[in-house]
């Protein structure tokens, strides 16, 4: 429920606190007195768009600030929660300023937010009607919106169960289609991952030869360097020839008989004899791999050297049209196959995503066709309750007509087309609303679907703009009665120019303005029930002091109090 809005600087209005309570609260005031400049500040506090025209002449702002009340309001709870702020026992407090510039700000509970938060909140918050608002009630998708907010609740579940569906099987359906369109593409994808993966079996690479073979193409390369100079090693190891100089294994067993023949006298000569031993054996080994090395050198280097180059011309051919390195080959390899099982499937796939389909089209019909039998009952509820509401508006020979009929394609609110008629007397032929009713019929057919619809409704504030625009006598005094039994259901605000409407709120604020010479202020004012005659006495006749006009308006007073007590 809104419980205040406070204004500052915003057109006509200097600095302005307005309270509402539960029930009907009706705005009046002159022509041009600032009416107009409260709703523009409950609009920005519901995220409309920020006009500096609005600021206060020689102001550098304006400001607006609002304070709802509104306990276990899950949406307005996880709002809070995205922003940081805290909800203080169901309170919330909006906040919007518009500079003279143009810049505008907003903020909930404190914190900044974007403006468009403010709308959405606005939409959980309050509904406003106006004359914008009738233009919209004649759209077959508004029309469509009202008739599932009064089918309910589990109405609304079903709904969101065949959107599910419809999004289900149209997502399957695409999906489909694009497989069948892309065949002929995937097939020549497949046809050229083949060629490439029989070039790669024909092949058949093994991790790490590119580089063992890169090491086996340098020793061929140098062989004959390489086999001189290991045999020039052996034979200063271990010289095989008797005219040839000591090699290094006599050498070091010579030392090692000369420590061992005085070993016995000292510890330390013994130790190194054993050590001059072991490099005896070392320097044997090492001529061992030297022999068995240069063995290994024997045969047609040449030969040898022309396989191993065409081997690599043949892996670095495979390694260009793949990538950097042998490893990238493999990379392709694997995820060639992975993507030739899924191409070579396509058949498979195609065969089991038209079953898929079929299956998400059956589930999709069923819920629409249930979703239009839901839809048709709460039609002819939803025209019979209308018509009884009408028939208290003072338009008795009218009727409300909810027709549901059946459309060519599904979409997303199911198979149905929603059109709301009006016969204007009995035996008319049904009209659209936008052909079949006037303005001040308009504005009653709303109100009419809007107490009806207050049954079934999630929003806690109506705030009606001069709906009875085009009324007046008797009818406007049926519109101010279910303004009444709207506010009993909940918190309803109206600007009206109407006594007969005024008369029936529970609270009554009304726009006063003052001119000077330089300035225009408008203020805000809860009337007294004395106040309230005057101020009624105003509207009625232009003359607020008129003993007649006052009469009629206590008289209105004394009818309005019966009826909502």
């Amino acid at each position: 429920m809104l419980e205040e809005i406070y204004i500052r600087d915003l057109g006509v209005i200097q600095e302005a606190r307005l309270g509402f309570k539960s029930g009907l609260t009706v705005l009046t005031g002159e022509t041009g007195a600032g009416k107009t400049m409260v709703l523009t500040a409950l609009g920005l506090l519901l995220g409309e768009r920020g006009d500096s025209s609005a600021v206060r002449r020689g102001q550098e702002q304006a400001y607006v600030e609002g304070r709802w009340f509104v306990p276990g309001n899950e949406f307005v709870a996880e709002k809070l929660s995205e922003v940081g702020a805290s909800g203080g026992d169901g309170e919330l407090i909006l906040n919007r300023s518009v500079s003279a510039e143009g810049r505008s700000r907003a903020s909930l509970s404190g914190r900044a937010i974007p403006v468009n938060v403010l709308a959405e909140l606005g939409d959980q918050l309050v509904v406003v009607h106006g004359q914008s608002d009738q233009l919209r009630l004649k759209s077959a998708s508004a029309q469509r919106e009202a008739l599932d907010q009064f089918a309910g609740s589990e109405f609304l579940d079903l709904l969101a169960k065949y959107r599910q569906a419809f999004e289900s099987h149209r997502e399957l359906a695409a999906k489909l289609v694009a497989i069948k369109q892309s065949i002929s593409e995937r097939s020549a994808e497949a046809e050229g991952l083949k060629v490439l993966f029989e070039e790669f079996e024909r092949v058949q690479p093994i991790a790490g030869e590119d580089q063992q073979l890169a090491e086996l193409a340098n020793r061929l390369t140098y062989v004959e360097e390489l086999r001189a100079s290991a045999i020039a090693a052996h034979e200063a190891l271990s010289s095989e020839g008797f005219d040839s100089a000591p090699d290094a294994i006599g050498l070091v067993g010579i030392a090692r008989k000369q420590l061992e023949h005085v070993s016995e006298h000292d510890p330390e000569l013994a130790r190194l004899a054993q050590l001059a031993k072991e490099i005896g054996y070392q320097l044997g080994e090492l001529a061992t791999d030297l022999s068995s090395y240069v063995s290994g050198l024997e045969g047609d280097g040449a030969n040898d050297l022309e396989l191993v180059q065409s081997r690599r011309a043949v892996l670095n051919a495979l390694i260009r049209k793949h990538g950097e390195t042998l490893e990238d080959v493999f990379v392709f390899a694997r995820s060639a196959s992975d993507r030739l099982l899924e191409l070579d499937s396509s058949s498979e796939r195609i065969e089991a995503l038209e079953e898929e389909v079929a299956k998400a089209g059956r589930l999709m019909a069923e819920l629409a066709a249930e979703v239009s039998r839901r839809r048709e009952a709460a039609a002819k509820s939803l025209a019979d309750e209308v018509t009884q509401e009408l028939k208290a508006l003072a338009m008795p020979g009218s009727s409300l007509v909810v027709a549901v009929t059946e459309s060519a394609e599904f979409s997303s609110h199911g198979k149905d087309n929603v059109s709301i008629q009006l016969s204007s007397y009995p035996g008319a032929e049904p009209r659209p609303l936008g052909k079949g009713a006037s303005g001040g019929e308009l504005s009653r057919i709303m109100l009419a679907i809007e107490v009806v619809l207050a049954k079934t409704a999630t929003v806690a504030t109506f705030i009606f703009d001069e709906v009875d625009a085009g009324v007046g006598g008797a009818a406007a005094i049926e519109v101010g009665r279910r303004l009444a039994k709207l506010a009993n259901q909940a918190q309803v605000i109206v600007v009206t120019h109407l006594a007969q409407v005024a008369a029936f709120a529970n609270r009554h604020l009304n726009v006063l303005k003052t001119t000077g010479q330089e300035f225009t202020v408008s203020d805000v004012v809860a009337l007294t029930e004395s106040q309230r005659v005057t101020e009624l006495a105003r509207m009625l006749s232009g003359l607020g002091d008129s003993q007649s006009a006052q009469s009629h308006a206590a008289e209105l007073l004394t009818l309005a109090r019966a009826e909502i007590r």
